[in-house]
């Protein structure tokens, strides 16, 4: 399908499998599918865009919004609902507590006119939060065809591989569907697609092999890259438009725009002020360090789970092993202080320098000092990446083959506890070196 092939690029592969599975109209699909893959990988962009281009009755619902299990339910319900009545242009609001309720609910409504001989299509987005609801809940989804009778087909999109959803007591195993990560192949034609129509196809596609060779290293997200390049192609464009230079002109293009793409790596990837404010220091060529609220030069501003990350990792790099039963366990018994703490003879952490520590170990402090529930999911292992190729950890290798990677923490204790306060966290009473 031309027309498909040109709204959604480097996905050919992942289309074709779900043209394959979707079939005809009234053909049966296959009862559930489970898309996993990192943030932006274009999972919820190639689901839609199959769904709505194929002209497929569907209800596309995010569990994040429906955190409770009769949310999600009346959601799915209600949406079928105004999609079988939409020829009437009326329907009642459906209420549903239980899923054997929503069977026999979901059984009436696909009775309608317009859905009686096709495949419907539930799309459940972050479903990684399907694990927080009821255990009987994603079995059910995952067997609604045949609990209903119906031709109907779940789709299940996550971060997290199939492998952590399946309970130990057995289930459906729904189709796994795996999206990798955008290569920078990938990155440079998506990006260049959205070229203005003003300027030639070439010579946007050379400002984003710009943006991509200084950003790739420490930003593949698809939709930060995005952001960055509508936000400083004016800057890139800026000689042309002034003529000064023509659009073949690469190095003194290049020149124009290096300072103010270096800016934004303090800046704006990082998120610390707002696109406005962003071109506003364009504008008027200041310094970010100038701009009211910055703390771009005092310390590196992290996404939120990065800062506990590090935060987890600085602890078990000045903490001994030892002492992580009494720091982050609630109930851990009595330890007497003869054996546990002799202050005035041990010599401090801090003059002996970092320590390096298994991945677990760091993993296991993360979940101890983050108030909420934190999925294992990719996106935190990337981050963890991210942090190295920050060196703000290193990755010193494994001490045998059975073991996993360790990781030193690099950061100064002045450094450490700048990103504690952003995130109201007191390290200090965590730290063996001040007890």
């Amino acid at each position: 399908m031309p027309h498909l092939e040109n709204v959604v690029l480097c996905r050919e592969s992942q289309v074709s499998i779900l043209q394959s599975l979707f079939g005809e109209r009234h053909h049966f699909s296959f009862p559930s599918i489970f898309i996993y893959g990192h943030t932006a990988s274009g999972k919820t962009y190639v689901t839609q865009t199959l769904l709505k281009t194929l002209e497929l009755p569907h209800v596309f619902v995010n569990c994040v919004e429906c955190f409770t299990l009769r949310l999600l339910l009346e959601q799915i319900l209600n949406k079928l609902n105004h999609l079988s009545s939409s020829e009437d242009g009326c329907s009642t609001e459906i209420t549903c507590e239980t899923f054997n309720d929503f069977v026999r609910l979901f059984k009436q409504v696909t009775t309608a006119e317009n859905l009686k001989d096709q495949t419907v299509y539930i799309v459940l987005d972050k479903a990684e939060y399907l694990r927080d609801m009821e255990a009987s809940l994603l079995p059910g989804f995952l067997r609604l065809q045949e609990l209903a009778d119906r031709n109907v087909t779940v789709l299940f999109l996550s971060e997290i591989v199939w492998e952590k959803f399946r309970p130990n007591t057995g289930c459906f195993e729904p189709f796994v569907l795996y999206f990798p990560d955008y290569s920078i192949g990938n990155l440079q034609k998506i990006l260049s697609h959205d070229h203005p129509p003003e300027y030639s196809a070439d010579f946007y596609a050379a400002y984003i092999n710009i943006l991509l060779g200084v950003f790739y290293t420490v930003c593949r997200d698809l939709k930060g890259l995005r952001h960055l390049a509508v936000l400083n192609f004016p800057k890139y464009c800026e000689p042309v438009v002034k003529g000064e230079a023509s659009e073949r002109d690469t190095r003194k293009l290049w020149r124009n725009i290096e300072p103010h793409l270096k800016k934004a790596m303090q800046t704006v990837y990082l998120r610390e002020i707002s696109s406005s404010q962003w071109e506003k220091l364009q504008k008027d060529d200041t310094d970010p360090g100038q701009l009211k609220g910055l703390s771009a030069h005092t310390h590196v501003e992290l996404p939120y789970y990065s800062k506990f990350i590090l935060i987890a990792a600085y602890l078990a790099s000045y903490n001994p092993a030892r002492t992580d039963k009494r720091f982050f366990l609630k109930h851990h018994g009595k330890i007497k202080k003869t054996n546990f703490l002799k202050k005035h003879e041990k010599t401090s952490n801090h003059l002996l320098g970092p320590k390096p520590f298994p991945l677990d170990r760091l993993l296991a402090i993360l979940y101890s000092i983050v108030d909420s529930r934190v999925a294992p999911t990719a996106n935190i292992f990337s981050q963890i990446t991210s942090l190295v190729t920050l060196q703000l950890l290193t990755l010193v290798g494994h001490d045998d083959q059975l073991d996993g990677p360790k990781y030193k923490c690099t950061v100064s204790l002045d450094f450490i506890r700048a990103i504690a306060r952003t995130v109201n966290f007191d390290i200090i009473k965590y730290l063996y070196d001040f007890l």
